[in-house]
């Protein structure tokens, strides 16, 4: 496939520490902003990227790329989304999806219309460690309580303290600890356990935006604390807790590279399938597989599983009155 990437930020260089290595990706285009204009001919020099631009509209005019790839801010990813849509493209975009499930309800529609793949890079989705902790969850037993704690101080934290705002912390770009951190909490347990009852969140709000904040999730029968903090930090850990065993991970949930099984009777297995494979390199081994077999079925079942992660999304924003420029259509002004 050839793939146009529409960004030049920290995640795409970490993109190219390990794509190259999947053949199935050309990167035949890549477009970022003029002031971006040094980082994007460093990428285009160092894997022979064939096309430049400095507007996205531009590459997504190109009709030799027939998927983009957007790496771009939280608040940028529901338009370009759009535009690559309806110019004919597949998407691979960057978590979170969209700033509200409104936004990706209308995305998902649009690609459904045009028999079009659009994937939510979601790394612990397709991690063949998440993969083996569903096929354990039967031992388990009653599931009783899951605990999930993404924390990690920011370095942007500093600046927002003394009054710069970044994009991790702007609430016009839909930054906060929900969507950067927390998001892959949430991801990860409606991967094993789909649309909670009810959700509510506390959250520390400054400026008007989420710095840190607890998440419940009530699934009836079990209930789920979600923490994500980029104010403070704590060693990061996730325990999914039945009444006949424990499964926890001491990494964050969009690395997953192990876990351990712990049994009533006191034995324990640990388990690693990554083999010190890249975090991201499993969900982009399935993205070629799904966009080179035009496999429609399973990008709207990802679509489904997004969905239901932006509705716990909204939900967890309305509980905490937390509201982006974008649930007020103002995220261009």
């Amino acid at each position: 496939m050839k793939v146009g990437i529409i960004g030049s930020g920290m995640i795409v260089h970490d993109l190219f520490r390990f794509i190259e290595e999947i053949k199935e990706y050309e990167f035949y285009a890549i477009a970022g902003t003029p002031r971006s204009m040094d980082q994007l001919n460093e990428l285009s020099n160092q894997h022979h990227i064939r096309y430049v631009y400095t507007d996205y509209k531009e590459l997504l005019k190109n009709e030799e790329v027939n998927t983009v790839y957007i790496a771009t801010p939280n608040h940028l990813h529901y338009q370009m989304c759009k535009d690559a849509l309806l110019m004919g493209k597949n998407i691979i975009c960057e978590k979170p999806f969209t700033s509200n499930g409104k936004e990706l309800k209308e995305l998902a529609e649009i690609a459904k219309d045009k028999q079009l793949i659009m994937l939510e890079a979601i790394s612990n989705q397709y991690n063949r460690n998440f993969l083996s902790i569903k096929e354990h969850m039967n031992e388990l037993g009653k599931i009783k309580i899951v605990q999930c704690n993404y924390s990690q101080y920011s370095s942007r934290y500093n600046a927002f303290k003394q009054g710069t705002i970044l994009p991790a912390f702007d609430y016009q770009k839909s930054g906060g600890a929900l969507m950067d951190l927390n998001i892959y909490n949430i991801h990860f347990v409606v991967g094993l356990f789909g649309k909670p009852k009810h959700v509510a969140y506390l959250a520390n709000i400054e400026n008007k935006i989420d710095t840190s904040g607890i998440l419940t999730m009530d699934y009836g029968d079990f209930k789920c604390v979600c923490i994500g903090a980029k104010d403070c930090s704590s060693p990061v850990t996730t325990n999914i807790q039945g009444d006949e065993g424990c499964i926890h991970l001491d990494v964050p949930l969009n690395v997953c590279s192990a876990y351990t099984l712990y049994k009533n009777d006191r034995s324990k297995q640990e388990f690693s399938y990554t083999k010190g494979k890249h975090r991201m390199y499993d969900e982009f081994v399935a993205f070629a597989k799904i966009i080179k077999e035009n496999d429609i079925q399973t990008s709207n079942k990802m679509l489904v599983h997004s969905q239901m992660v932006m509705d716990v999304v909204d939900q967890a924003k309305a509980s905490a009155n937390l509201v982006f420029a974008a649930d007020c259509g103002e995220e261009n002004k």
